[in-house]
């Protein structure tokens, strides 16, 4: 009865992201929901999603979709880390911040790839636009590697901004390739313990995810994936996320589909206010 009483408690006083463009922003319907919160298929088209959606299709949304006033607390700024300098963009005011965003990006990506306000159907200008509205940040950084060094200058980016933030939450976002550097970070004890929350976008599987600090931590794992993205297979993701669950049934380990979606679709589509408040209900 207490510990009931203590987890209700925890959950009233919850970090909860207020709507931003939800209506434009929420996935437009879902196909199978599974009874849980633990695995949907979105219906995505892209004669919807991209050619209506876009001014000129995957390179400019329309105005609607985009707030530019964020644009005046984005900086570019560098830190110190053991790869070196590492640029990077940082959007809010860290001082006393609730919560940290790090988007990760992929191969042939930069830090600039992240604060892109039209690009991918104006998805990064949401993101951007919640964390100010919601006392968060929003970090975009260069990946100097995909590998252990690029792991420990990420882990080195994150920890400077822990002690601006005093602590706040930490959810990072990988997309494609980039989410080598999550996996690393999962298996750092040292590392794993600074996050709340990954999010992983059409991003390749990776053997032994199970027996990571992060995993041993039960930290949130979001996978989101196209059904016909050609680089990662949905089929070997699909069964990777089936790990998580057989492992342990009640992992907090959740999987979004998107039906015909390719490569690049989690970027577009993932509806961020909807999927972090999922991450942040189960700290």
């Amino acid at each position: 009865m207490f510990a009931a009483v203590l987890l209700a408690a925890a959950k009233a006083h919850a970090l909860e992201l207020k709507p931003y463009k939800d209506r434009l922003f929420g996935y437009p319907g879902i196909l199978q929901p599974d009874g849980s919160d633990s695995y949907s298929i979105v219906d995505y088209r892209e004669s919807r999603d991209i050619d209506q959606r876009d001014q000129v299709p995957e390179r400019r949304v329309w105005s609607r979709y985009v707030s530019l006033k964020v644009r005046k607390v984005q900086v570019e700024l560098e830190v110190d880390t053991p790869s070196g300098m590492l640029k990077h963009y940082v959007v809010g005011q860290p001082e006393g911040a609730r919560l940290t965003v790090i988007y990760i990006h992929g191969k042939g990506g930069n830090r600039k790839q992240g604060v892109n306000d039209y690009s991918f159907g104006g998805n990064f200008n949401r993101i951007k636009n919640l964390m100010v509205r919601n006392r968060g940040i929003y970090v975009s950084p260069d990946v100097p590697h995909f590998d252990q060094n690029g792991a420990k200058a990420i882990s080195a980016l994150i920890a400077h901004y822990r002690k601006t933030t005093r602590r706040a939450p930490v959810i990072l976002a990988c997309g494609s390739l980039g989410a080598e550097i999550c996996y690393q970070i999962a298996q750092n004890p040292g590392a794993a313990a600074m996050i709340s929350g990954y999010v992983l976008l059409g991003a390749p599987p990776v053997a032994g995810i199970v027996s990571s600090a992060a995993y041993q931590r039960k930290t949130p794992f979001l996978f989101a994936h196209g059904s016909r993205d050609t680089v990662y297979p949905i089929d070997n993701i699909e069964s990777h996320f089936r790990r998580f669950k057989s492992k342990s049934a009640n992992y907090p380990a959740r999987f979004i589909r998107f039906e015909t979606g390719t490569h690049g679709t989690p970027i577009r589509m993932i509806d961020w206010r909807n999927e972090l408040n999922w991450i942040l209900s189960r700290q």
